[in-house]
């Protein structure tokens, strides 16, 4: 599946961005889908994710309570709500597509999207 994010920018620290990334290819309704996030120098970051449904989603402790998953799978996108962003948040943001319905982790990533900057001032 080719995925194209887009949404990031510049924002100070408190405030909101909502990324989209948008996916093609193959059924796009059958597949969890995640975010990942890098900084140069550091090893990439699980952030979200959301199963096929999306009815489960799962976070990393450090968004967890700021940032939301969703998906519309009529529209083939899924979205990443950050809210009270952090200087911390600044990195390069990824979707990703599984060959799973649920998330069951990184192992089972199968597409990876190219990336969307966020920057946080502080």
């Amino acid at each position: 599946v080719q995925l194209q994010a887009s949404g990031g920018g510049l924002v100070q620290a408190g405030g909101s961005l909502r990324l989209s990334c948008a996916a093609s290819g193959r059924t796009f309704r059958n597949y969890a889908m995640g975010w990942f996030r890098q900084t140069p120098g550091k090893d990439r970051e699980f952030v979200a994710a959301t199963s096929a449904s999306g009815d489960n989603d799962y976070y990393a402790d450090s968004v967890k309570g700021r940032f939301t998953i969703s998906r519309d799978n009529a529209k083939n996108t899924v979205y990443l709500q950050m809210n009270s962003l952090r200087p911390e948040d600044t990195a390069v943001y990824a979707c990703v597509a599984t060959h799973t319905r649920n998330w069951v982790g990184a192992r089972y990533v199968r597409d990876w999207g190219q990336g969307t900057q966020v920057t946080v001032s502080s």
